[in-house]
């Protein structure tokens, strides 16, 4: 039987966007089957291109991480003949992403006002860090943005700097912000017949994904601080030191901490009161971790990850990247895919699409483009008539750019 087709397929998406939020936004949308067309600027094209070591075919592998199932198209919009074809792109697009510096856009004529009246259905998202009002000039970098909304604060260990997270964290959640809001568009535009336009900005991405540390103050007045690897809230929950290497372990309930009293031997523990229930065990953490990190000393993390994992307690000894991806294989989890050049080449791996369709459907499996690979047949394409879908009621869905223009 043939496989269903993607979710998403036949949609168009106008990818102006780059770096990491809007990218990572317009790539999730292309592995759910739309067809996404990244203007780049001429001769340099997006920044992360040359994010390099480690280097890939195409720039870095950076560049490659968000890019893949898309068509490079090369524009200086600072071109009237440039402007014209991201003009005609934009009056094709299902959905138009874009990062610049807010008002950018405008300049070149390809604001949302406009675009509207050419292309009522058009779903249209903008992306920045510090938003469209009194921080629009702001420089919008995930660092800059951990440090000043408060993810660094609550990272790293207590007696310790603050710390930013391992990855530009605050750029996903803002891309996978800016999904949701897509998603949620094209729905509205299935009922009403037209599109919308919505803003995400990278603070309020990190605002609302720092839940309940946030919540803390706002409902309790109490300002987290840095606690390392420890939970606010739980105990134990956090890295303790074992034999040659350190083991986390996450007790979200009694049971489970119970549990984990047994694996240790120490059901004593489990009975004391200090540590009986939940709320007790984070009053007397610091002396609860002693008699744990005293235990679990006698072995290794894995020999202990093992024996816990069998008796129903959460843990892992901490992994690298390489171990996480053989960790993922072992669970038959398939957290890559093998990605294919358009002459056919190997073109590598890449972490899968997290979504798992049943019945299975056909991932799309095209290697990140190449600076201009798509702009003969993009062009020819923009080139030929056509006719814009009528804004009716549907049940489905159908430049010389200056640095500081970038956000």
């Amino acid at each position: 039987m043939a496989s269903r087709p993607l979710p998403l397929a036949g949609l168009l998406v106008a990818d102006f966007s780059r770096v990491l939020a809007g990218p990572y936004a317009s790539m999730a949308l292309a592995d759910l089957g739309a067809r996404v067309i990244k203007v780049e600027r001429t001769g340099a094209g997006d920044d992360t291109r040359a994010w390099s070591p480690p280097p890939s075919e195409r720039g870095s592998t950076y560049f490659d991480s968000v890019n893949r199932n898309k068509e490079s198209l090369e524009l200086d919009l600072g071109s009237p003949e440039d402007r014209a074809v991201a003009l005609e792109l934009a009056r094709r697009a299902d959905v138009l992403i874009e990062n610049f510096k807010p008002g950018t856009m405008a300049k070149y004529g390809l604001g949302y006002e406009r675009l509207r009246e050419l292309n009522p259905r058009l779903v249209y998202a903008s992306i920045s860090g510090f938003g469209s009002g009194a921080g629009a000039s702001l420089p919008g970098y995930d660092f800059l943005v951990q440090a000043v909304g408060g993810l660094m604060s609550i990272s790293g260990s207590a007696h310790g700097e603050p710390t930013k997270v391992g990855v530009a964290l605050v750029d996903v959640l803002t891309g996978k912000d800016v999904q949701v809001g897509v998603l949620a568009a094209l729905v509205e535009r299935g009922v009403t017949g037209t599109g919308a336009s919505f803003e995400v900005n990278l603070l309020s991405s990190l605002q609302s994904a720092l839940v309940n540390q946030v919540q803390s103050y706002l409902g309790a007045g109490v300002v987290p601080g840095r606690m390392g690897n420890a939970h606010p809230s739980i105990v134990p929950y956090q890295l303790f030191d074992c034999r040659d290497g350190s083991l986390a372990i996450a007790c979200g309930n009694d049971t489970q901490f119970a549990a984990l009293c047994r694996v240790l031997g120490a059901d004593r523990l489990a009975s004391d009161e200090r540590y009986r229930t939940n709320p007790a065990r984070v009053r007397h953490r610091d002396d609860l971790v002693l008699e744990l990190e005293s235990l679990l000393s006698t072995e290794t993390p894995a020999r202990w990850a093992e024996r816990m994992t069998a008796a129903g307690v959460p843990a892992g000894a901490v992994a690298s990247i390489d171990e996480s991806i053989a960790f993922a294989e072992s669970l038959e989890l398939d957290p890559t895919i093998a990605l294919s050049t358009a002459d056919g080449r190997d073109g590598g791996r890449q972490v899968r699409a997290p979504q798992r369709w049943l019945p299975a459907r056909t991932p799309r499996t095209n290697a990140p483009p190449t600076l201009g690979q798509h702009n003969d047949t993009v062009r020819s394409w923009l080139a030929e008539p056509y006719s814009r879908p009528s804004a009716t009621k549907a049940t489905g869905t159908d430049a010389e750019t200056q640095e500081d223009d970038l956000r």
